[in-house]
């Protein structure tokens, strides 16, 4: 089936996708060039939270830029990182005493454009530290980090970085925070249908009518799980188990889940998935500490979802009940 999607010129896509979320949360956020930033900027006595990522996601990564969250979201086109050069000049804007700290999620082109940028802040003398988030597991549970992408987990992770931020802590603090929840966090996709590229039209994968994925990129990269299409609650239950294989969670653990949806997923499949996903871990005596459930990183119109576990305690829990006013975030 052809692409059929309200756009213009493909090569304005980013520019002009900007421009309207700037005009749907002006009061939020504002504009400079590609990169998204606070309307009203943290104050400089307190470290600074930047990420960078292609666009064609939305609402991330931009959409977590707010009192919180994020400071600073430079924008790719679509699918594709930024310039190091863009990620510099939101790093040199974002300079301060206090620090500042870039997370980049685990991609070639992220990867690639968030080192140069950082190693040129640091020869500038910019105080700022990375984390990279590498939470996928499709790879096997003993893959090395280079072939773990980092995917929806990078949203939680903005969540407690940020409001360790504006509470006042130190860079070390604000590092050793976004440090714990990145090394106890996991993420699976699946995928029932593929995406289209925006730009392109070109499809973005193939997928069988009776098939799911699991595994599935962020782009729609293989994931080598394709499998018969199951109900909610057995995919559930084979994400879960999988996850569940690669962290060591005993009986009594507190676990965030999050249900993410690829873009097509309706919201009624992805609460039913988080009821069986509820039901797996009392039967395990793992308490859902907490749930966030919705479309936070998409892969435009991709049917399926991504679940995310990260093992909580109570200072980690505290960090992502902590108040945070965001375009598509909000915690009062």
């Amino acid at each position: 089936m052809p692409m059929k999607k309200f756009i213009n010129a493909p090569e304005n896509l980013t520019e002009e996708l900007l421009e309207g979320f700037a005009l749907a949360f002006g009061q939020k956020i504002a504009l400079k060039g590609k990169t998204v930033v606070r309307a009203t900027p943290k104050s400089t006595d307190k470290v600074a939270v930047v990420t960078l990522g292609g666009a064609g996601h939305e609402p991330a990564l931009s959409g977590f830029v707010g009192e919180g969250m994020l400071d600073a979201s430079v924008v790719g086109d679509i699918f594709a990182a930024p310039g190091a050069p863009a990620v510099l000049s939101a790093l040199e804007a974002s300079s301060r005493d206090a620090g500042t700290l870039l997370v980049i999620l685990n991609h070639t082109g992220d990867v690639l454009a968030g080192n140069m940028a950082f190693d040129m802040a640091t020869q500038k003398g910019i105080n700022v530290r990375k984390v990279l988030t590498h939470e996928d597991i499709s790879a096997g549970k003993d893959a090395p980090m280079e072939n773990r992408r980092g995917l929806v987990g990078c949203i939680p992770l903005y969540k407690v970085a940020g409001a360790a931020a504006e509470a006042g802590r130190s860079l070390d603090e604000v590092v050793a925070v976004a440090e714990r929840f990145n090394e106890n966090m996991r993420t699976l996709a699946v995928a029932v249908t593929p995406a289209t590229h925006p730009a392109s039209g070109a499809a973005i994968g193939e997928i069988a009518d009776d098939e799911m994925e699991v595994g599935m990129g962020q782009h729609g990269e293989g994931g080598g799980g394709i499998m018969k299409l199951a109900t909610a609650d057995e995919t559930a239950e084979i994400m879960l188990s999988k996850l569940l294989d690669t962290m060591d969670v005993q009986a009594g653990d507190k676990l965030l889940v999050m249900i993410n949806g690829s873009g097509a997923t309706t919201m009624m499949e992805q609460l039913i998935v988080l009821r069986a996903v509820k039901k797996l871990l009392d039967a395990k005596g793992i308490e859902l500490a907490r749930s966030m459930t919705g479309e936070f990183l998409t892969v435009q119109e991709m049917g399926g979802f991504q679940m995310c576990i990260a093992k909580v305690d109570d200072e980690l829990i505290e960090l992502l009940d902590a108040p945070c006013e965001t375009p598509c975030l909000t915690v009062k």
